[in-house]
């Protein structure tokens, strides 16, 4: 204490140290505080799911490990509970951590929005998601269903186009955050280090990237289960979906975008695709994802991995310069949604691949010579054409019972039997005395025998002699053909 009673705090006193280590100490605490609350700080991550139906969506949360069937490696702690997926009106919404490869730490939480149609009236909640803060932590996936293969083209059109009008409303600041994005998406596609360290640079390919969306863009294919009910029901044949994957490739190689099918209940790895465009590294020894464009229900095209020379391998014939440039009109500003105003890249995909309900039944229209698919839909005929070609069958019908009654009458006609049994059996000859006498041969050898007679003779006037003796070989004649017709009736040779 000093003079006055008070408490000395110069320089060097006591007091003064004790204060000077106190603050100190403060501020030690607080940083380490702020160090372990800066490292707990978990990255947020957003996912906007655009189209596929209620269930759809539901089974793509959860093959990220989101949904309360998922046996996948991520989602939330065992014990806890799930957060529900609550898509069925408007813009849907969930949330899913995704943890490490111990299931203890919690690497990123994610943020899904869902919504299934591209109403015009859903451009407003679409529109506070894409924030500078938001955007380059954000991808875009597309659901495509495989029980409507025929609507894809025209969706993901829908889809850029819709997604390209909110971009271009968006203010300053979020328009130059989209630019670095598609730059460093870019960058990320066409730059890589050698052996020795250092960056090289690799220029797209043609037709590669050239209509960047501003976010990284994967394509979902899911219940490819329904391929092989394409195959049996619809007549599809390899060539069909060959022809599907490669429209898909070529438009999706514009937007440097990945393609993926999945099956539901069946291994994938959509989860590792998903994380990768996010760069979350879920673990430190995560194998690079392996394409596969050979497996038709197993098809992965990772991001900057194709180019029109890959698409062209796949089956020669298939135009990926016309289909790149009938994308590009398809969705540039001033084309419409109207179905076959425009000659792009959309009317010749649903002119091969053709929708049941727009008149084809068999919604195909590929590469069949014969002229039939193999569905087992039938078209209406008109009613008079049906009973024109019914009374064609029926008069056909009516001539072919009349030919068979006459083939009957003929089997039960005496004179035709007499002639079959001829042909099988041979002649009839009979026992007379102890001789067998062929009755034909017999006749033959009188009529040439008084044949004879009468050339010898000298020519005189008739007399009566000559008429009684044709009258006896008629007699004879009559005779023998009787015993003919009596060995026919009783079916057996009367010498045997």
């Amino acid at each position: 204490m000093d003079r006055t009673g008070g408490f000395d705090e110069r320089p060097g006193s006591a007091m003064s140290n004790t204060s000077s280590t106190k603050s100190e100490k403060e501020d030690m605490w607080s940083s380490m505080l702020s160090s372990v609350a800066s490292s707990k700080r978990l990255p947020h991550k957003s996912v906007l799911v655009l189209g596929g139906s209620a269930e759809g969506q539901k089974e793509f949360v959860e093959s990220l490990g989101g949904g309360a069937g998922s046996n996948t490696s991520g989602g939330n702690r065992k014990g806890e509970k799930r957060p529900p997926i609550a898509n069925e009106f408007a813009l849907g919404y969930t949330y899913l951590d995704v943890l490490d490869a111990d299931h203890e730490d919690v690497l990123a939480r994610l943020g899904v929005y869902l919504i299934s149609e591209p109403t015009p009236s859903f451009i407003p909640l679409l529109q506070p998601l894409f924030t500078p803060a938001t955007l380059p932590e954000t991808l875009v996936v597309i659901l495509l269903d495989w029980s409507k293969p025929w609507d894809w083209m025209r969706s993901i059109k829908t889809w850029v186009r819709l997604l390209r009008g909110i971009f271009t409303s968006l203010d300053d600041d979020c328009r130059r955050t989209l630019d670095e994005v598609t730059h460093a998406w870019e960058t990320r596609r066409s730059t890589y280090t050698d052996a020795g360290g250092g960056e090289v640079t690799i220029p797209l390919g043609p037709g590669e990237f050239d209509e960047p969306l501003g976010l990284p863009l994967c394509v979902v294919c899911y219940n490819a289960d329904k391929i092989g009910m394409l195959e049996r029901e619809r007549g599809w044949k390899e060539e069909a979906f060959d022809f599907v994957l490669q429209f898909l490739r070529t438009v999706l190689l514009k937007h440097g975008a990945s393609l993926i099918y999945t099956t539901p209940s069946a291994p994938s790895p959509i989860r590792l695709l998903i994380l990768s465009l996010l760069s979350i590294q879920s673990s430190s020894r995560q194998q690079p994802l392996k394409h596969n464009v050979i497996d038709r229900d197993r098809v992965l095209v990772p991001p900057h991995w194709d180019s029109w020379g890959k698409i062209r391998v796949l089956r020669e014939g298939f135009d990926v310069e016309g289909i790149g440039s009938g994308w590009s009109i398809d969705i540039s500003p001033g084309s419409t949604d109207q179905s076959g105003v425009d000659d792009g890249a959309v009317e010749i995909y649903e002119e091969v691949i053709k929708d049941p309900k727009r008149g084809d039944p068999e919604g195909l229209n590929i590469l069949n010579k014969s002229g039939s698919s193999g569905g087992i839909e039938v078209s209406a005929v008109d009613t008079q054409v049906f009973l024109a070609g019914q009374m064609e069958l029926l008069e056909a019908k009516a001539a072919e019972e009349v030919a068979a009654k006459g083939e009957k009458e003929d089997k039960y006609n005496p004179a035709s039997g007499e002639e079959a049994m001829e042909q099988h059996v041979g002649p009839v000859q009979f026992n007379v005395g102890g001789i067998q006498v062929d009755p034909e041969n017999m006749l033959e050898r009188i009529k040439e025998r008084e044949q004879t007679r009468t050339s010898e003779r000298e020519p005189t006037p008739p007399n009566p002699t000559g008429s009684e003796v044709e009258s006896q070989i008629e007699v004879l004649s009559a005779f023998f053909t009787e015993l003919k017709k009596k060995g026919v009736t009783k079916g057996a040779s009367p010498g045997s």
